[in-house]
């Protein structure tokens, strides 16, 4: 088969494959190794150089490489310093350990149990963030914590390919071996102390061209070149491209660099995946699929178990707990490269590493399905509901009370705070009151829209209530508490939105504030002054438009239940601002902004 049709079966199997993963809701990875199985030698034969497959699928891990370089700014590491080189590394040393002692129980060899525990180690980083995305957990703080682990266990492959090539050596080419380590740290060195006098010099050459191609063509040469140097030497291509993202992580052309990067490695690293289904050996399995299933089991629940004590040592909840433990218990990719170049160095017997292989890959294919057991089984019946009491308000004498302390509510307690007028704050979520109290701030937590809570905060005789309640259906009970049982309670309300504004009028609300709307009178203001109106033509714009917006919202309070009548109220209301300007520029011929585009047309 020809390259051209081997690459439309490549495209076409992604095309099929992914949307059905995704329609399933089950990880794109999953898809690209299903298709590989598919396509290749143990499906329907489509292709069958798994082998020259598996060379050119490389390249999308030494662009990932390299965009993990990109990303790993000293200002980004100093920050995770403690997560990334404490949980990190801990979770790499011990669960290496713990591998090795088992491997060397079932009669590995010493050089071969310690290259099998550390590769298994590593986690999927791909698919550990891909299946945190997709959940929306990578802000979470098992997110987090694995984002940490993930990104040490990258740093961690460097060292091991790199010594790699000594664990192989046999006693007559020690010397040899010892050479060509050398000649890796002098090209790792000469890269390190020359390659920003090179690459960045180069690159801000090609980007003033200012032709996008150029870019494009140089970021790639960038990593290859690399990439090739490095690999000159007996050093892993995926080595030296970490080693060019390291030398351009702080530099201005680090995000152009990714952006033009992230296609191919996007390509790449499903083309590399595929490739993996493809080689996966379907006939060991079938041969020994009880071997294979207790080696699978082991590797998983081995993993789990140290993540989740881990986890439990630095002080992670059980819940975090167990997120991360269910996020990182399978083998990653780097896996398939470190057993590949260790029966090159002969560190490993070829049938070991394809043993190996099939585990890594069914522990890869395995693992979004824990976590979706995980998430939609687990999770939901281990999770016990927050049934924390509200706290005692002690007895106030607050001019003001400000409902809900989030973005609205913190701003205005500042202000009253700068004025030292004191009021009382009450937050009904949990999570916003003891994250508020880690800066020092008094709140207390209670529902606003429970007639105690009020009564207890002082309520019949503060002066003003201020309405900063961000869920709209919990704003509106709470203002009709207010209404109903402190008529002469002044309420200030922050509304989300028009339909919210107009609910709160219903309930006799007479002061309120839509969230975005000054703001954005306030832009209008400043583009109109940037157009050439003069600043006063412009406020006197803005005051007429806020006049007419205001007696709009009475009118549409009165029909807001009918649709069509709605409609054809702003569509009218729409006309009316025109006439309103157009004839202002009747009346006054100066006008500024019709004259400066005149000047400038000139």
């Amino acid at each position: 088969m020809s390259l051209i049709a081997q690459i439309a079966v490549f495209l076409g199997a992604t095309v099929l494959a992914i949307p059905l993963f995704r329609r399933l809701r089950l990880s794109s990875i999953l898809g690209y190794l299903a298709a590989g199985v598919v396509i290749g030698p143990w499906g329907l034969r489509v292709i069958q150089d798994t082998e020259g497959v598996m060379h050119i699928a490389e390249f999308g891990v030494v662009l990932l490489l390299f965009v993990i370089g990109l990303e790993l700014q000293p200002s980004r590491l100093r920050a995770m310093r403690k997560a990334v080189f404490g949980l990190g590394l801990a979770q790499v040393v011990l669960t290496t350990a713990v591998f090795t002692l088992i491997a060397l129980a079932l009669g590995l060899p010493a050089n071969a149990a310690v290259v099998t525990a550390f590769a298994l180690s590593l986690s999927s980083t791909p698919l550990v963030l891909q299946l945190l995305a997709e959940r929306q957990q990578l802000n979470t703080h098992h997110g987090r914590s694995s984002f940490a682990i993930l990104l040490f266990q990258d740093i961690a492959v460097m060292p091991m390919l790199a010594i790699l090539p000594l664990l192989g050596g046999s006693q007559q080419d020690m010397t040899s071996t010892l050479l060509s380590g050398l000649k890796g740290l002098a090209v790792l060195a000469a890269l390190v102390f020359g390659g920003s006098y090179v690459l960045r010099p180069v690159l801000r050459l090609v980007a003033e061209t200012k032709v996008s191609e150029a870019f494009t063509a140089a970021a790639l040469f960038v990593v290859l070149g690399t990439a090739l140097l490095v690999n000159a030497v007996g050093l892993s291509m995926a080595l030296g491209a970490f080693v060019a993202g390291l030398l351009l992580a702080d530099s201005e052309y680090r995000h152009e660099l990714e952006a033009d990067i992230e296609p191919f490695k996007g390509l790449l690293l499903g083309l590399f995946f595929m490739s993996v289904g493809m080689a996966a050996n379907l006939g060991l399995l079938i041969e020994q699929p009880g071997r294979i299933a207790a080696f699978v089991t082991g590797l998983l629940a081995v993993k789990f178990a140290l993540l989740w004590a881990l986890a439990r040592l630095t002080r992670h909840s059980a819940e975090s707990a167990r997120g991360m433990a269910f996020a990182l218990p399978q083998a990653g990719e780097f896996g398939f490269v470190l057993f590949s170049l260790a029966v090159t160095y002969r560190v490993m017997d070829p049938s070991l590493a394809e043993l190996l292989v099939i585990v890594v890959t069914i522990s890869m294919i395995v693992s979004p399905l824990l976590m979706s057991l995980h998430t939609n089984v687990i999770e939901p019946r281990l999770s016990k509901p927050q049934t924390r009491e509200f706290d005692r308000v002690e007895a106030q004498d607050s001019r003001v009370i400000i409902a809900g302390f989030g973005r609205v509510g913190q701003i205005v307690g500042r202000v009253l705070r700068m004025r030292h007028i004191a009021f009382t704050a009450l937050e009904a979520s949990v999570a916003q009151v003891d994250f508020v109290r880690r800066f020092g701030n008094k709140i207390y937590y209670g529902d606003a829209s429970r007639l105690e809570v009020l009564q207890a905060a002082g309520a019949a005789r503060a002066e003003v209530f201020v309405l900063a309640i961000e869920d709209i259906d919990a704003s509106v009970r709470t203002a009709e508490l207010v209404r109903r049982h402190f008529p002469n309670l002044k309420v200030l309300a922050r509304a989300r939105n028009r339909q919210h504004a107009l609910r709160l009028m219903d309930i006799g609300v007479k002061y309120f504030i839509r969230e975005t709307y000054l703001s954005s009178l306030d832009l209008a203001q400043h583009t109109l002054e940037a157009l050439g109106l003069a600043r006063a033509d412009a406020v006197e714009s803005i005051r007429r438009f806020d006049v007419h917006d205001k007696k709009q919202l009475q009118v549409q309070r009165t029909i807001r239940d009918d649709e069509q009548k709605l409609i054809q109220s702003a569509q009218q209301a729409a006309r009316e601002l025109e006439q309103l300007f157009e004839s202002d520029k009747e009346s006054d011929p100066g006008d500024k902004v019709t004259q400066v585009t005149q000047e400038r047309t000139l």
